[in-house]
Formats: structure tokens, C-alpha cells, sequence
């Protein structure tokens, strides 16, 4: 069972949603980070987990619209991938997911200081040991784990575990941790109020002693706390009602944090001195010691005085315990989702999606990203800041995406995109979103950004080295560039088609045309190579304009042409056999036409060209190259090129002498043969000093390895090759002939046979040639093969100067007149 056919239940109400942003927020963020962040800002630090809150509230918008519009597993990385394309979705689901996988780690380290913090002094007797430590130092090989080290780890595999259950019990789990967690930080709040000094705020004379300019360092660190509402989106798929749902819960919880970090960390700001902010006990557990101070008195109670201070801070451990635990939770519950859908679209391997038959959770997924979270803790446990940076700037990056997205979406207007709730203040509000995500970055750790910039990069591969040959989804942006691309810059539509997906298993046959009311020929003849190789046409309308007309201007003439184009080419599909192959239609304006044939062939991924022939100069017939081309570049694919005179594949002939490229003329014939029924004759022409029988021993040799050995066999014995095709053209209604193997300056001189054939014989000629390479000799004067089976001449095989049946070939310039 795999996850590309499976769907996740919908479990999750409201307040399991709000539960799960919230507590993802609320826990580090206030247990952990405001000690750390404290000796950045100073007192100003309030001011960074506000600033931190606006550029979070701001995002959350944009998140809300997109999620309601698609409530699908995966979240940003689900948006970004639909919007613009598998590239940026291989960088924002394994940004995400690494960057979740960070700030687990991160949460689970806090959970460990707290968990050393209340254990510390307890110890176990063990016979003939001694007394130990619960959370010892432990020591393998170089490597030392902290008592911190050991305890996180604990928590990953506890919350991993959990994860491991389902999203049911997790949100439940969550929704509890959550109440306990803020019924206690209000209690802490409304006995420290009382505690808080004005003094203790400005003991130095000033409220920002690290400079006003530490604010936005300060706000760089603290954006971790930050990262629990765009998982929500992330369980989209599973949350009830997620219309209403999502965006209450979304901008709901970032507004809620906003407010209980303002409120607790100006809290500690009066309570502790700015200085003892540096001592270690402070940095790593702010909260426990601020405890110390608001709980240090006794409560009277029935003429007793009964000292609350154990209790307070032990509280306090417990309710720190409670956020890192959500907070490491929720995190790992959101980033095993992301995996899920990367894998349902094949931007990693699909066996992640299996889910589990008990559970039914992507349980494999949620075992790798427990993986990752151990190694981080292990690797990076002792540098905080450089966990909590590292998940901040991977985050950034995806959320800078996620507003690129909506404008995409916006913009484009695809169908399917109907969201329940949108962005005020359009495209204001994700512009500023896209600015300050990625400016904020510039203020991260520099170790921290280097590491998450390294993820960035090995997406990038990632995506180029498997998933764009994996996956066949493509951007709307993308596919709005190339649509448009005679309105486009070079730039742009370079880009767009640099990165879209190659599904390698889809074969494309590319037909460029030059008037689409005269292009049914190519288009059955596509057709029909496409249907044996179960693949796709992609029919190219190429309009030349002259150099004096920039291609991006004339926007509304490009227009009219690309709609008259797609009326034309629907009309030519409608009245063609095209043997139910998917036939897509696109507009391309450029100043070379012919030029322009490899381009697209290049940007398609193209398997065959198939192109019209167009008479053009004798020293350059015979070839699917321009002249530039002899000499520098290969072709970049199966050309195959048609002399109309009234297509007919119903008896076809193939000579043939088994040169280098034969079997491109092989396969051709074979597809006529399987999906028309085509009656496929080969012949052979040999010359004196040959024996017939020879010549027909080795055709059928040729014959079977090709899978022809069912086809006529017809051998000549006169020597004279173009006049024996010509005389057995006359009985077939369409010749396959291969490209001239000859070279440049041998054609200059002494001609082509493939040219006098196109032009002698009275069928259609079907010129093929499959890309070769050719040293600078060969370009210039042709290859000399050696001969078999009897075939004793040179560079033809066949006795003259063709390889004919072999590889590709066109005239140079082939005509490709626009039709404007």
C-alpha cells in the first residue's frame, strides 16, 4: 500500500489545531530561548519576539489563503510545489523537513536542561557499582553526550514513538500539554507581577544596553518560536472543517503567542538583572530562576508559614518540560507530513508513503525524520543557537516562498484554486512577507546559515540529479512562462525550461510546424511513434518575426497568434488520426525559425523531432544540421523528416545496408508495422564481387536482429543504389531512407544521394537520423565504414554515399515558414 493512493482521515478538530501551533510556539521559545536572546537585545529583547511576531502574523495570512484553498498534507511544501514547480518544492519540503527536523532537536535539547535541572542530585544506588547518576555523562570513544544530550534524546524517542501512534492521540496529547502548560505559566505570571521592578529593567541606566540595532538580531534568534502555525497547514489533510479551521487556528495562535511572550518575557525582564542574563544557570533554564525569585517567600495559611519556593520552581520545570515536549511533538508530527507528500510526488522515492496498517501513519517517514532529530542532538546538542538559527533560516526561505506562491496563484487564476478565506491588502501583504522572510536572514548565526544554506543546495541537487527525471508535475509558473514565452524574456523562459521535470519514462515526440492548417501529415505521423513508445506529442507552432521586432514586444499580435495557433492545431487534431496520444500545443516566436527547432527539441526532453522537408541548397541536403552544426554541435535527439506526397504507411520500404545508425530506420518501421499494420519491405543493394546470396544472407541477418524478420526481402545486384530505390519505390507509398553519413566538403564536391533520392522517387520520403558523434574530420570529410557480409564499398553501405535505413536526416534550412 503506498501513499499516492492513500488519503490521510480527517481527525483533527479546532482546538487540536490551535493546540498544535500553539504548542510548538509556546514552548522553547519562552523556556529556553529568552536567556540566550536576552544577551543579544538586553531588555529590547521584548521588542525582537514582537518583531519576530509581526513577520509571523504577516506570513500566517498568506498561509491561511493557501490552506484553505488546499488543504493538503505537506503544507508550504504542497503550495510551493503547485506553484512553482518541483524545483523550489524539493527546496521548501526539504527545508522544511530538515528545518522541523532542527527545531526538534532544538525543543528536545530545552526538554533535556529541564529534565537535568529537576534530576540534578538524584541518584540510583547500583550494587556493587555505586550510586548513579539518572542522567549521566556518557562517553563513546571521542564523542561525550552531556546529561542534557541524554535526556533530549530520550524525549526524541519518546515523541517519536508517540508520532509513530497516529495524529489522533498526538493531537489529544497535545491538546493536554497545552492546557496544563498555560494554566500554569498564568499562575506564574500573576505572582511575578508582583515581584517585577522598573529598576531591575533599566539597572543600567538604559532599556537597551546592546544598542537599538540588537533588535533585529535579537528578533533573528527568537524566530524559531515562531515556527507552529504554518504546521498546522502541514495537517491540513487530516483537520476538520478546514475552511473555517485552518485560518482561525493559524493567525489565532500566532496572535496568542505574541501575547504571552510579550507579556512573560518583559516579565523576566524585570526580574532578573541584565547581567545575570550570562551566568550559565540563567542562560539555560531562565524560567527555573526566575522562579527562584518569584516564589522565594511563604504563604500563610492557617497561622502557619509554608514556604512555596520547591514548589513554584519545580512547577515551573514541569511546565517547561510540558512546552519543550509539544513543542519537539507537534514538530516531529508536522515534518513527517511534509515527507509524506514529498514522496506522493515522487520528489523522493515513493516507498516513504507506505502507511502503517495498524495506524495509519507514514510511518517510515516519521522513523527517518526520528533519525535525523537524533544525529542533530548528538551532532549539535552542545551549540543551541546554531539549532535554533539553522531551523529559523530554512524556515524563512520556505515562507519567503510561500508568498511568491499566492502571487503565483493569484495571478495565473488556475481553476482549481478557490480559497475560502484571502489575503487583505493585496499583493501588499505577501510582497512585504517575501522581503522580510529573506531580509531577516541576513541577521542569523553565520555558522547557522552556512549549514541550512548547504540543505538549500543539496535540494537543488537533489532535485536535478533524481527528482526532476521522477516526477512529471509542473509549476503553474512555469507553465505560464513557456505558454507565454514569445512575451517573455530569454532569461525567463530559459529558466522555466531549464528546470521543468523530465519524466524519462514519458517518450515526447516534438512536431515543429510552420502553418498549423497544413500539418496533419506530421501529426499522424508523430502519432503513430508516439503510440508505440506510449508517450506524448508536443506540436510547436515556430512564427519568425524579423530581427527589427524585439520577441518580447507586439504582446497583443503574439497573443492573437498563439490563440489563433491553438484553434488551428485543435482543428488539425480533431481531423487527424492521432490514435489517442496526448497532444499538447504551443506557441514559440523567435528570430531563427530553424534554430529554434533545437531549442525546443532541447527544452522538451524532445525523444523524436519530427519536421516537414523544404528544398533548399544541394550542398546541405541529406542532414537534419545547419552547416554551423557539421562543425560544432550534435543533434539532440531522433530527427526524422518528411517529404509529403500524401502520407501513406501502408507499404513502406526501408534500403538498408546495416550502417552505423540503422536502427533508428528499424524502430520507425517497426512502429508503422505494429500500430498501422504497415506491410515493411527491406532492401539491400549490392555491388559486383557480391554474390545475391550473399547480400540476402546478410539482410536477413540485419532483418532479425532488428525484429524484421517477418518483412519482404529485396535484393539488388545492379550496384547503381539510387536507381534500385527509385525502381522499388514505385510499389510502396513511403520510403525510410537514413541521413548521408557524408561530410561537409564531400557533399560540397560530389553531391547527396539522400537529396536525389527525396527528389526522384514519387512517394513520400521519410529522412532519419539519430545523433552521432563525429570527430572534426568526419564533419568535414565523412566516415569511411568498414563493410560486411559481402559489403565492400565505403562510408554508404549500400555502394554509393548513403547510409541509407540508418540515422536521421533533413535539409539544413528545412522550410518553416510563419504563419502570421
Amino acid at each position: 500500500m503506498t501513499g499516492s493512493d492513500e488519503e490521510l482521515a480527517k481527525d483533527l478538530g479546532l482546538v487540536s489545531a490551535l493546540a498544535i501551533g500553539i504548542g510548538t510556539m509556546i514552548g522553547a521559545g519562552i523556556f529556553v530561548l529568552p536567556g540566550i536572546a536576552a544577551q543579544e537585545a538586553g531588555p529590547l529583547v521584548v521588542v525582537s519576539f514582537i518583531i519576530g511576531g509581526m513577520i509571523a502574523m504577516i506570513n500566517a495570512f498568506s498561509v491561511s489563503e493557501l490552506g484553505t484553498a488546499m488543504p493538503k498534507a505537506g503544507g508550504a511544501y504542497y503550495y510551493i510545489n503547485r506553484a512553482l514547480g518541483p524545483l523550489f518544492g524539493s527546496i521548501s519540503g526539504m527545508g522544511d523537513w530538515i528545518g522541523l527536523a532542527f527545531a526538534s532537536a532544538f525543543y528536545s535539547i530545552g526538554f533535556g536542561g529541564y529534565l537535568a535541572d529537576l534530576l540534578d542530585g538524584v541518584v540510583v544506588p547500583i550494587p556493587g557499582v555505586g550510586e548513579l547518576a539518572l542522567l549521566p555523562t556518557i562517553a563513546i570513544g571521542p564523542l561525550v553526550l552531556t546529561e542534557i544530550q541524554i535526556g533530549a534524546v530520550i524525549a526524541g524517542v519518546v515523541f517519536v514513538g508517540v508520532n509513530y501512534i497516529g495524529a489522533k492521540e498526538t493531537g489529544g496529547i497535545q491538546t493536554i500539554i497545552v492546557t496544563l502548560l498555560l494554566g500554569l505559566l498564568t499562575v506564574f505570571a500573576i505572582v511575578g507581577f508582583f515581584s517585577f521592578d522598573w529598576g531591575t529593567v533599566t539597572a543600567d541606566g538604559s532599556y537597551a544596553p546592546e544598542g537599538v540595532g540588537a533588535m533585529l538580531p535579537g528578533a533573528a534568534l527568537v524566530f524559531v518560536s515562531y515556527l507552529g502555525y504554518a504546521k498546522i497547514a502541514t495537517i491540513g489533510e487530516e483537520l476538520k472543517n478546514p475552511g473555517r479551521n485552518l485560518p482561525i487556528a493559524i493567525i489565532g495562535s500566532v496572535g496568542i503567542v505574541m501575547v504571552i511572550y510579550a507579556i512573560l518575557v518583559g516579565l523576566l525582564m524585570g526580574l532578573i538583572p541584565h547581567e545575570e542574563f550570562f551566568l550559565d544557570t540563567v542562560e539555560d533554564a531562565p524560567m527555573s530562576y526566575a522562579a527562584e525569585i518569584v516564589f522565594d517567600y511563604q504563604l500563610p495559611v492557617a497561622g502557619f508559614e509554608i514556604p512555596i519556593l520547591g514548589i513554584g520552581v519545580t512547577s515551573i520545570t514541569l511546565a517547561a518540560l510540558l512546552a519543550t515536549a509539544s513543542s519537539a511533538n507537534a514538530s516531529i508530527l508536522a515534518s513527517a507530513r511534509i515527507n509524506f507528500a514529498m514522496g506522493r510526488d515522487k520528489i523522493v522515492t515513493d516507498s516513504l508513503n507506505e502507511i502503517h496498517p495498524r495506524f495509519a501513519t507514514p510511518y517510515r517517514s516519521i522513523a527517518i525524520t526520528g533519525g535525523l532529530i537524533i544525529i542533530f542532538i548528538i551532532g549539535l546538542g552542545e551549540t543551541v543557537e546554531i539549532l535554533s538559527s539553522a531551523a529559523s533560516v530554512l524556515h524563512l526561505v520556505v515562507y519567503a516562498l510561500i508568498n511568491a506562491s499566492l502571487i503565483v496563484f493569484r495571478e495565473t487564476n488556475p481553476p482549481e484554486y478557490d480559497p475560502d478565506f484571502e489575503v487583505p491588502f493585496y499583493p501588499y501583504l505577501p510582497i512585504s512577507g517575501f522581503v522580510l522572510s529573506l531580509g531577516l536572514i541576513y541577521y542569523m548565526d553565520r555558522t547557522a546559515t552556512l549549514i541550512a544554506g548547504a540543505f538549500v543546495v543539496f535540494a537543488i541537487v537533489w532535485y536535478f540529479a533524481y527528482a526532476r527525471t521522477e516526477t512529471n508535475l509542473e509549476g503553474l509558473l512555469g507553465t505560464y512562462i513557456l505558454d507565454r514565452s514569445a512575451e517573455m524574456p530569454d532569461a525567463a523562459v530559459t529558466a522555466a525550461s531549464a528546470v521543468k521535470p523530465t519524466d524519462e519514462d514519458e517518450h515526447t515526440v516534438v512536431v515543429p510546424v510552420s502553418n498549423p492548417r497544413t500539418e496533419s501529415e506530421l501529426l499522424s505521423l508523430a502519432s503513430v511513434l508516439a503510440k508505440a513508445n506510449d508517450g506524448r506529442v508536443q506540436a510547436v507552432h515556430i512564427v519568425e518575426v524579423p530581427d527589427q521586432t524585439p520577441l518580447e514586444e507586439g504582446s497583443e499580435h503574439m497573443r492573437r497568434i498563439d490563440a489563433e495557433s491553438q484553434k488551428l492545431m485543435s482543428n488539425v487534431e480533431q481531423s487527424t488520426e492521432t490514435l489517442d496520444v496526448p497532444v499538447e500545443v504551443r506557441t514559440v516566436v523567435s528570430h531563427r525559425s530553424f534554430d529554434e527547432v533545437f531549442n525546443v527539441a532541447q527544452r522538451e526532453n524532445a525523444d523524436t523531432v519530427v519536421m516537414g522537408w523544404g528544398p533548399d541548397r544541394p550542398w546541405s541536403a541529406g542532414r537534419a544540421e545547419r552547416p554551423l552544426d557539421e562543425l560544432t554541435h550534435e543533434l539532440p535527439c531522433d530527427f526524422l523528416v518528411l517529404n509529403d506526397r500524401g502520407f501513406d504507411a501502408e507499404r513502406v520500404l526501408v534500403p538498408t545496408a546495416g550502417g552505423p545508425t540503422s536502427e533508428l530506420s528499424a524502430e520507425v518501421a517497426r512502429d508503422f508495422r505494429e500500430q498501422v499494420g504497415a506491410e515493411v519491405t527491406l532492401l539491400h543493394v549490392v555491388d559486383e564481387g557480391t554474390s545475391q546470396q550473399d547480400g540476402e544472407a546478410f539482410l536477413r541477418e540485419w532483418a532479425t536482429e532488428q525484429g524484421l524478420e517477418d518483412a519482404a526481402i529485396r535484393i539488388d545486384t545492379s550496384g547503381d543504389v539510387e536507381s534500385a530505390i527509385a525502381t522499388a519505390a514505385r510499389d510502396h507509398s513511403l520510403v525510410v531512407i537514413g541521413a548521408t553519413e557524408r561530410g561537409l566538403l564531400s557533399r560540397l564536391f560530389r553531391g547527396s544521394l539522400a537529396y536525389d533520392v527525396v527528389n526522384e522517387v514519387d512517394c513520400s520520403v521519410l529522412l532519419a537520423e539519430r545523433p552521432t558523434s563525429r570527430s572534426l574530420r568526419d564533419r568535414l570529410f565523412g566516415r569511411e565504414h568498414e563493410r560486411t557480409d559481402g559489403d565492400t564499398n565505403t562510408d554508404t553501405g549500400t555502394g554509393t554515399d548513403t547510409d541509407t535505413g540508418t540515422g536521421t536526416g533533413t535539409s539544413s534550412e528545412s522550410k518553416l515558414e510563419s504563419d502570421t
